[in-house]
């Protein structure tokens, strides 16, 4: 008979050795996954917080810069809000313009804002990685305004961001009107894919020089031999509305525009809209701004000349009808150089431009809300739009050989306006 025992084999002294040194890797080994997930997920933290401090210092820096502040110190204080004091020893918060690196280096209008965070680990200590480092490199671009043509290449300029087929159209020509540029182009800035630019029946556009026809959205075109050049450039990038440039900023103040009737001649000031603009029997504008409130309206067989004036319909439409003699040029110097009507963006009105074949406007003509409608002024004598024309919708009508000569020189020059760009 069996004796019924079991026999526990002996464990040597080397296998329980072996046992502690894999215990140990196994908690080397722990610790490293630890130090991973939670070294590793603070350091990606920190890494997003160092990222977005570094952005609103950049921002913060090329915005004061451009307001004429101290930008060295704001940025600094939007770092520090951020939690980057710039200690020296937990994190530093380094600025440079231009960017030491990249390919913004030598370009004064770059700032580049460096921080760099020094973070403790937990657990990394253990294996021998007691800091981890994150470096942020954020640039940022601070434009400051400059003089200079508005739309510069263009003539002629609709601004509607957005358009219809049938009506509110971007860009319309039709009947038997030809328009023709030079000097620059037509920019319809409206995004319908299918109209924002119609032509219609026998209405064309002949750009004479090098210039364009730009369009943002599509184009429909009955007779595209009517159209020069064709095809045009159709889905260009939009500008921005209400566009980018600063407004006039002119007035009248106190002053009343006065009539002396024995001459036909009106002196600069404020028109009131009690009666209609310019009165009966007005032939001649004395230089000046003139601010009307109410409707400009010139009809029948009128005849009105100026010189070195500017017109801001502050309330109602400009109306010129084609039996009038029109001959009004826009001051040659001084702030309101080039200046010749002005509607301000308030102003949702028309301007319909107009006048017998003698007929010339001189000088900008800036309406960024208004419907402009354009006839008249046959070249055949030499009538002519001398004029960068800007408004929001804009339609060409009649039977006329209808002329914009656009000169940079003869026009009205403003600032665009300051930018603030985040590079990276």
């Amino acid at each position: 008979m069996r004796n019924k025992f079991s026999v526990r084999p002996k464990i040597k002294s080397t296998e329980k050795g072996q046992a502690i040194i894999l215990i140990v890797f196994a908690i080397v080994g722990l610790i490293g996954m630890s130090a991973l997930a939670i070294d590793g997920g603070n350091a990606y933290i920190d890494s997003r917080r160092a990222e977005t401090a570094a952005s609103a210092a950049a921002l913060t820096a090329a915005l004061t810069r451009i307001e004429g502040g101290d930008w060295r110190a704001a940025a600094l204080a939007t770092a520090m809000a951020n939690g980057y004091n710039n200690d020296g020893v937990t994190n530093t918060v380094e600025l440079n313009t231009p960017p030491l690196s990249g390919p913004f280096v030598g370009n004064s209008e770059y700032i580049e804002v460096i921080i760099t965070s020094h973070l403790r680990t937990y657990f990394g200590v253990v294996v021998g990685i007691p800091y981890i480092t994150n470096i942020s490199n954020v640039v940022s671009q601070s434009k400051p305004a400059v003089l200079g043509e508005m739309v510069p290449g263009y003539a002629l300029v609709s601004l509607a961001p957005r358009s219809e087929c049938d009506r509110r159209i971007g860009f319309w020509v039709h009947s038997e009107a030809t328009l023709n540029l030079e000097g620059g182009g037509l920019f319809v800035n409206s995004n319908n894919p299918e109209c924002a630019f119609i032509s219609f029946g026998s209405g064309g556009v002949r750009v004479r020089d090098a210039s364009r026809i730009s369009v943002v959205g599509g184009a429909r075109v009955q007779k595209p031999q009517l159209i020069t050049p064709f095809p045009m450039d159709t889905g260009i990038a939009p500008i921005p509305y209400p566009p980018a440039y600063k407004e006039p900023r002119l007035g009248c103040g106190s002053k009343i525009a006065e009539v002396d009737e024995e001459t036909g001649t009106m002196s600069s000031g404020n028109w009131d809209g009690e009666e209609v603009f310019p009165p009966e029997g007005v032939q001649f504008l004395d230089g000046g701004i003139y601010c009307i409130q109410g409707d400009f309206i010139l009809d029948g067989i009128r005849t009105l000349q100026g010189n070195n004036v500017v017109i801001i319909m502050e309330d109602g439409d400009l109306k010129i009808g084609g039996n009038v003699t029109v001959d009004l040029s826009a001051p040659k110097a001084g702030p309101n150089e080039g200046l010749l009507i002005y509607m301000p963006i308030q102003n949702a009105g028309t301007i319909a431009l107009n006048g017998n074949d003698d007929s010339k406007y001189m000088g900008t003509i800036y309406a960024p809300r208004a419907d402009i409608r354009i006839n008249g002024l046959d070249n055949l004598r030499g009538g002519a739009y001398h004029s960068q024309i800007i408004g929001y919708y804009v339609e060409v009508d009649g039977t006329d050989n209808i002329y914009i000569k656009y000169k940079d020189e003869q026009n009205y020059d403003t600032y665009t306006m300051p930018e603030v760009i985040l590079v990276k």
